[in-house]
């Protein structure tokens, strides 16, 4: 009835009214042929903003139209979320009024464009909440043609393309609601174990880098940004709860830790590629030492081409980076902006390996290179090829992961042993890296040998003339004594 006054008192411009009582908040809002308004309209209660396509729908309805927003204090304890039925989510939780709108005596069934619902919640939000925008419809809530175009932890944007009456349901998924302490710890200590390793793969290529059998500029830049990406994983999420409240930076750790592992594949990568144009040599009868593109090339290869899938994948979803575990979001499948190319590297390297295996097998049947050259690409193709298979192969669980607890164990544990395998392979299982840990070692137990025979000397010779000084001491002393003992 108070519409219809509105609509009848001012048919040809606009006008505008707004009731409140105790438990109830109106905003009405008409506009005839003759308005001045121009653009979408907003109306707005205490806790609620709509933003409508008011002339649109006016030009479709003889030049005029209505629209009321009503809420209530107490429609959110009636309609509740227990009307909210979806699947694999743990709990939900009313987090805003609810709203109802509608077009008093409009003949309009569509919307020109989509309405905005600005929700702004009862509490300040966990993170790991999840904002469902729903409509009412045959005794329950329901979410098509309704979806979270923007959320924090404080307001949640619902943009919907129908009228009804609305509401705003947090869900928390059981994945998120609470963590398993043991699986934390574990992953905190194999990632430490990880580091120990991995720290030890580096010094021993720093030491050896002159040698081209025990190092590259793709194992050690590949052990770098191991080194970095785990480090960096292990404090994320051991300060998880710090970092989550912080959106903006939990977004820059998600993308710098895309950007690391995504740069530990491209590395991977290129050392297949290298291995592979070591092995086209084979044939010839003097191999150069030198293979592959110019380090200059090869840095920008290995750092360029990640960066710039982060950035276009930042560009295109800027919401992409930031989940609640300060990774990336798995909604519309952004996770593939990572897992994409791993499978495209991972499927390279499997072609370049069979073309490498095909290679060494037609050389030694051939027998033109020379035995032990070939003895050497065929240990350096297995220990990449088990490389390969411990860095790729675990990303495999991920996708699983939240399925099972036993699979987010092992894919916790295969990915951070993976600096454990580099040492293992290209340090512990090299004979010459053996070879000059024992000569390492040798210096260093004759260092000690040399040390200590000195301070033996040094000591023996300090007694020694201690002894001659107390010796000399007491034959004074006796002298001295024996003129008395005469008389």
């Amino acid at each position: 009835m108070l519409v219809q006054n509105v609509e009848t008192s001012t048919v040809t411009t606009q006008h505008r009214e707004h009731i409140t009582n105790n438990n109830t908040e109106v905003d009405i809002m008409h506009v005839g042929p003759n308005t001045s308004l121009t653009g979408s309209l907003q109306l707005k209660t205490t806790d609620i903003v709509l933003e409508i396509d008011l002339l649109g729908i006016a030009q479709n309805n003889n030049g005029s139209a209505s629209v009321v927003l009503l809420t209530s204090n107490h429609l959110h304890t009636v309609f509740n979320n227990s009307h909210f039925h979806t699947a694999n989510v743990k709990r939900t939780y009313m987090g805003a009024k609810v709203v109802l709108i509608g077009l008093p005596q409009a003949m309009v069934k569509t919307l020109s464009k989509p309405i905005n619902l600005t929700f702004q919640h009862f509490n300040v939000s966990d993170p790991a909440d999840k904002p469902a925008c729903v409509y009412w419809s045959e005794g329950a809530w329901a979410t098509d043609g309704c979806s979270a175009s923007e959320s924090n932890s404080t307001h949640t944007v619902c943009s919907c393309t129908h009228l009804s009456t609305f509401a705003m349901i947090m869900q928390t998924n059981p994945t998120t609601e609470q963590s398993d302490p043991v699986v934390e710890a574990l992953g905190a200590f194999f990632v430490l174990v990880g580091l120990v390793f991995l720290t030890l793969a580096l010094l021993t290529f720093a030491l050896c880098r002159r040698n081209s059998r025990v190092t590259n500029m793709a194992r050690l830049n590949l052990s770098v940004c191991l080194l970095l990406a785990h480090a960096l994983f292990l404090l994320t999420q051991t300060t998880l709860r710090l970092i989550q409240p912080l959106m903006a930076l939990c977004k820059l750790l998600a993308g710098v830790l895309h950007f690391l592992f995504l740069c530990c594949f491209v590395w991977m990568s290129a050392e297949a590629v290298l291995l592979f144009l070591s092995v086209r040599k084979l044939r010839q009868i003097k191999a150069k030492d030198r293979t592959g593109p110019h380090w200059r090339y090869k840095l920008l290869i290995g750092y360029g081409i990640p960066l710039v899938i982060v950035a276009i994948s930042a560009i295109a979803r800027p919401d992409g980076h930031g989940s609640d575990k300060c990774w990336l979001v798995t909604e519309n499948g952004f996770n593939w902006s990572f897992l994409g190319p791993v499978c495209l590297i991972l499927s390279g390297n499997i072609i370049l390996f069979i073309i490498i295996f095909l290679t060494i097998h037609t050389t030694l049947k051939s027998a033109r290179s020379e035995a032990s050259k070939v003895k050497y690409t065929r240990l350096l193709l297995f220990k990449i090829m088990a490389q390969c298979v411990i860095l790729g192969c675990p990303w495999i669980f991920l996708m699983a992961s939240k399925e099972s607890r036993v699979l987010e164990v092992l894919f916790v544990f295969l990915t951070s042993q993976q600096g454990t395998v580099i040492f293992l392979i290209h340090c512990l299982l090299n004979d010459e890296v053996r070879k000059q840990y024992a000569t390492w070692w040798q210096n260093y137990v004759s260092s000690k040998l040399q040390s200590g025979s000195t301070s033996v000397v040094l000591t023996a010779m300090t007694q020694q003339s201690s002894n001659s000084q107390t010796g000399h001491t007491s034959l004074n002393t006796y002298t001295e004594a024996e003129p008395d003992k005469g008389d």
